[in-house]
Order: structure tokens, then sequence, then C-alpha cells
């Protein structure tokens, strides 16, 4: 590989690596390089905006050649006038952001652009002057034609380069591995080889999961929609360090992250880490467990250490996840291993609570409370040892089977899935939201469910025939408990006629309540209110997407077909189940419903570029106008200030468009579930 360098280096030239096979291949040694898109998150819209590649100062001349060896041409004065009203909105927003001056002249085919937000934000157009081509050095302006992943640009980290690629909206540099991949049942070190130049064109493997993928699969993908110049003064954007979710058995960190990359200027960062038994198999004495949190630390090291290079701002990582990704993110909020390596903190959907209803505790119970080792090998412990063939008389020699065995962990009766008080990664019960503590990181946090988050986890009997055991059907609970449940008169029977169905409509609220609201809501109360967090602000989604709910029992998430709404109407009622709001921060909806799906996308979308660049989810005004983001700058304004939470009187912000704020919900019935809004003063 050999890297062709422009005599005009000094005028922020690039370096591009001429592969055997012709390919170019852009560095970023001498310039940054921006991708500008107007996105407004509507996939099928995205055929009418264009894509621009904005590089720093350089020459006419040394411009023109920067754009070929790109594989692309300097932006054309028709085609930016075709794409004014786009291109306009995005230089405003770089000269508001502080990279550009005002006012400020770009090069372009044949020309010189020039743009202020003090001349009306309108573009002006000029000849070349004579004395340009050789002397006078701008911002250049570059088409944007890839597509795929053909168009390929090289970072230099720490004595290694990655080579990812880019697209209309972002850049992608896929399957980085951050460790060594560990032996099995020992904590994954952070990768620290030199020398070594990646393929990051492509996801890594998966973790091992039902029967696929593989043990080494600690990769994680970054989505960024600017690489700065590997030397000088950079321009960094915060991070969104995503965990996924999929009950600590599967799922992975490939989400495209792109639509948020680009819709906030901000950098995705998706992780693998290892799952089931591979990731938190605990056996006391034997193996610490936690393996699959310490690869999430591990993937969190990494970020700290190279996002610089890849346009992130390491001192402003917000960790993100849903469901076991956001029990993850409360587990790292209560980590000292964690603590102190990111700003802020996102929970959606996080599980928990479960302890009523004549049980011990349910499915969600111990996402947010631990596990003693010895626990965890009561539940998944010797009989998985049996399961995996491991039948030795003494128990070193069943663990040493288990490290070497050639059965699939992933696909024995029982599993272990659960997070486990190691001593070390997690050194108490529970997260401590009841007083700052050491053990509980002192950032803003933000957590918050879909509306029916219970209707993926329980059944949808079809067979029962009265009410009361349908209801001990599709909760697990027995008769005696869902007679309770409707004696109770808080979880009322819609009494449509169809007894199944309504029977699953008590059941989703029971379980959303005893799993997901309930916990949640009482976690912000204490943490807001004792100031364990620094803020702590809370949201129930009530608008939810096909594309991602997780919809075991077939109900409707869409809304009834109607006239005008061929793929369902969202202003009918409909189940807003478990991870059917994830587009509202990872984008990528391929059908709209109607108008207000966009603007609903739009909207969250704000809120999270808020959080992520401020600690505060409230978007400046200012912003969103000069970004032409109109619908979102109208809910906000409409609906005013979000709130940290401060006490029992919320806020909540019901998350639709426009969103409006509540006091928290289901008051009285976390009550009857002993999971009132002061849960963790009571158990004190």
């Amino acid at each position: 590989m050999r890297f062709l360098t422009s005599v005009f280096a000094a005028l922020a030239a690039f370096s591009v690596a001429a592969e055997a096979a012709g390919k170019a291949v852009l560095s970023n040694e001498e310039s940054s390089l921006t991708i500008l898109y107007q996105n407004n998150l509507n996939m099928t819209d995205d055929a009418n905006h264009a894509s621009y590649l904005l590089l720093n100062s350089a020459t006419y001349t040394n411009a023109k050649s920067f754009c070929a060896q790109l594989s692309e041409s300097l932006l054309s004065k028709t085609a930016a006038q075709q794409h004014a009203t786009d291109l306009t909105y995005q230089l405003a927003y770089v000269e508001y952001a502080g990279k550009s001056n005002s006012p400020q002249s770009y090069y372009i085919q044949d020309g010189i652009l020039t743009f202020s937000r003090n001349a009306r934000q309108k573009l002006k157009f000029s000849t070349l002057p004579s004395y340009a081509k050789k002397a006078a050095s701008y911002p250049v302006l570059c088409t944007q034609s890839a597509v795929g992943n053909a168009a390929q640009v090289t970072v230099p980290s720490f004595g290694n380069t990655f080579t990812g690629y880019r697209d209309k909206k972002s850049f992608h540099f896929m399957g980085i591995p951050y460790a060594k991949q560990p032996q099995r049942f020992t904590h994954s070190k952070l990768l620290s080889t030199t020398g070594q130049s990646y393929n990051a064109t492509l996801p890594g493997d998966n973790c091992r999961q039902w029967g696929y993928g593989s043990e080494n699969c600690l990769f994680l993908n970054i989505h960024t929609p600017h690489i700065p110049k590997a030397k000088g003064s950079r321009q960094l954007r915060p991070v969104l360090f995503w965990i996924h979710g999929g009950g600590f058995t599967g799922g992975d960190g490939k989400t495209d992250g792109g639509d948020l990359a680009s819709r906030e200027d901000v950098v995705f960062v998706g992780i693998n880490y290892r799952l089931a038994s591979y990731g938190f198999m605990a056996i006391p004495g034997h193996l610490e467990g936690n393996y699959g949190i310490g690869d999430q630390i591990t993937a969190l090291d990494w970020v700290v250490k190279n996002i610089a290079n890849f346009g992130g701002d390491p001192n402003k990582i917000t960790i993100a996840g849903q469901s076991a990704g956001a029990g993850s993110v409360r587990v790292l909020l209560g980590s000292p291993k964690a603590i102190g390596k990111f700003a802020s903190g996102i929970a959606l959907a996080n599980l928990g609570g479960g302890v009523g209803l004549g049980l011990s505790s349910n499915y969600g119970t111990t996402y947010s409370k631990y596990f003693t080792q010895n626990e965890s090998y009561a539940v998944a412990g010797q009989n998985l040892l049996t399961q995996a063939g491991c039948n030795q008389t003494s128990l070193a020699a069943q663990v040493q089977c288990l490290k070497t065995t050639t059965t699939d962990l992933t696909l024995t009766p029982d599993v272990a899935r659960y997070v486990v008080q190691d001593g070390r990664i997690v050194v108490t019960p529970e997260l401590i939201v009841t007083r700052p503590n050491k053990y509980t990181a002192h950032v803003p946090v933000i957590f918050g469910i879909a509306a029916n988050d219970g209707g993926s986890l329980g059944s949808y009997s079809r067979t029962c025939n009265t009410t009361v055991d349908c209801l001990a059907a599709d909760t697990y609970i027995s008769t005696e408990w869902s007679q309770k449940i409707l004696d109770s008169g808080l979880f009322p029977d819609p009494a449509t006629g169809d007894i199944q169905h309504d029977a699953f409509n008590i059941s989703q609220r029971v379980l959303t309540d005893n799993t997901f609201r309930c916990i949640d809501s009482a976690t912000v109360v204490a943490g807001g209110s004792s100031n364990a967090f620094r803020s702590a602000y809370y949201y129930e989604a009530d608008r939810g997407f096909v594309s991602t709910a997780y919809n075991p029992n077939n109900v409707d998430v869409t809304g009834p077909i109607t006239p005008g709404y061929p793929n369902g109407n969202p202003n009918l009622p409909y189940f807003k189940v478990h991870s059917s709001e994830l587009p509202m921060i990872t984008g990528g909806v391929p059908v709209l419903r109607d108008a207000n799906d966009m603007y609903y996308l739009q909207t969250t979308m704000a809120y999270w570029g808020a959080f992520l660049r401020t600690g505060s989810p409230n978007p400046d005004h200012t912003l969103l106008a000069l970004r032409g983001y109109i619908k979102p700058l109208e809910a906000v304004k409409k609906v005013g200030t979000w709130k940290p939470v401060k006490g029992k009187s919320g806020p909540v912000n019901i998350l639709n468009y426009p969103p409006k704020f509540t006091g928290f919900q289901d008051t009285l019935q976390c009550n009857w579930l002993n999971i009132s809004l002061n849960y963790f003063w009571d158990r004190k």
C-alpha cells in the first residue's frame, strides 16, 4: 500500500492509499472529513435529499484533486441550487457550532459559495478569481455519491489503522476488535497490539447464542458523521455507547446508528458482549461470573482511549441500552470498574420488581436486584454442568470440563444469564439510589418504558374459558391471585365480550407495572430526590413501531388498518410492546404510518441529542430552528421544559407527537403491587 501526498500537504491535503485493486482509500493525515446531510428520518424520502462532503481549507487546485481522490467532484452550483434549502440548513449549523467563520466562503465547481447566517441564510455564488487557483484557501464542498461499502476511509488510532466506509449519512467502521478473544470464563482485556491494519467494512461475528455465533466475538461498530484531522485541533462530537438487549442470551451490536449520527451530529458505538452461560456462568470459588458485563467495560475502555480519532468526545460518553441493555446501564451506573468512564446514562425499558402476586420473583427481578454467586449457581449451576456432560466427581473437575467442552452452552435446558455480586464489577445487591454514595455514578440519567412493555413478557392464552383462568395463564400466577387482581378494581376488565383478549389487556398492564413501570418510576424518584443521580428524567413511550417490536403474542402493534392508513392507524388503540420504542433512538423505520410517525422520531431524537450534548434532554430552540427541525421545535415550545424528577409528582414525559407531561402513571396499581414510588425508601 503506498500513500500519495499532495505537495500542498500543508494546505490540508488528504493522503490516499492506492490498493492493488485500484480502490482509493482515504486517510485523514492532513484534513478532517465531514458528511453533511439533512436527515428527516423518512427513509422513503432519502432519494430527494443530497449529501455533501466538507473538507478543510485548500487551494482551488488542490480542492479539485482532493474531491477526485474521493471519487467525487467539487459540488456544482446547479446541484447546490437544487438542494439549496438542505445545504443552507447544514451550513447554518456548521457556523452555529463554531466550525466556520461568518461569512464563510467555500470552494465549489468553477466558483465560490459564500454563506452567512447574518445574511438571511442565503447562498451567494461568485465566479472564481484568477488568484484563487494558486493562493486563496477555503473549505471545500465535494459531492457525496457513495453507496454500500465501496468508498473507503482509513483512520489511524494508537498505532493501528482502521479502514471503514461512508454512505449518504455517515462513516461506518464495523467489526473492530476491542479485546483479544479471552479464554472461556476469564475476563476480557483491552486489546493492546499495534502495527495492525483492520478491515472495518464488515461486522464481526455475533457472540454465541441460540446455537450460532462465535466465542471470538468481542467487536464494536462505530457510526460517525465526522472524521477529524489526525493532528491539530479537533471538533469532537458526543458519543452514544449502545448496549444491546436480548435477555443476556441474545442480540448483537450491529444496530445501524447512522440516523442518530447524522440527525444529531453525534457518534454511535454499538458493542458485542458475551452472552448466556459463556458470559454469566458463576460458580463460587471457581468462576466469578459477569464476564459479559466485564466485556462491556472493556469496550468502554477502548472507546475512551480511541473514540477521539473517530470524531467522538471521550468526555461526553452516554451509556445507553434497551431491555437487558438497560439492565446493563443500571449495572454500570453502580460499578466501580465503570464509574468515571461515562458522563450520563439512558435506560430504555429496564426490568425489575416482580416480587408479588404470590411470587418471590419473576423474570425481570434479577435485572435490578442481583444474585450472589451462590444464588446464581443454585439456579443455573449443577443442572447445567450435568447437561453439558460434565459429570466428574469433584466440582473442580467439572469446572475444568466446562471450560473445554464442545457442548453448545447456549442450547442446554438451563442457561446462566444472571448478573451476580462478584465483589469486583458488582459490589452491592442493587443500585443504591436513596443517597449519594461512591457506588452510584453521580451523573444525569433518563429512565423510561414503552407503554405496554409487559405485553411481550406474558402469554396470550387462546384455550381458556374464564377471565380468571386466562389471566392466571397469561401472567403465570395462580387463579387465587388472578382473582385478587380482578377484585382489586385497579385493573379493569375491558369486557368487550372477547374473554381471552380482555384477559390479555389486563395481564399486559399488570406485567408492565410489575416488571417495568413501578421499579423504574421508583428508581428515578429515589435517585432524583436523594441526589444519588445528578439529575433524573423519566418518560413513557406512547408510540411504537412494528419493525422492532418484540411481539411473541402476535397482537396488534401498528393500529388497525383504516381508510387512509394502509399500514395501521397509530391514532387508534394498539399495543406499544417491548422494543417497539427502539426507532426513537436508532431511526431506521422502513414504513411510516403517518406524518406524525416522522415528527415523533424527529422530536425524540432531538431530546436524546440534547441529552448527549448537555446532560439535559431539552434541545436549544435556536439550534432546532437553524437546522430546519421545525416540527420538533413546535413540539418542545408547546409542551415546555422537560424537568428532572425531584419527587413523587414527576414529571413524566409521555412521548408521542406532540409529547405531553403528566404525573407518574398507575401509582395506585404500583402501591397494590408493593412497588410504590417509595419502594427504595420503604425497604431501607
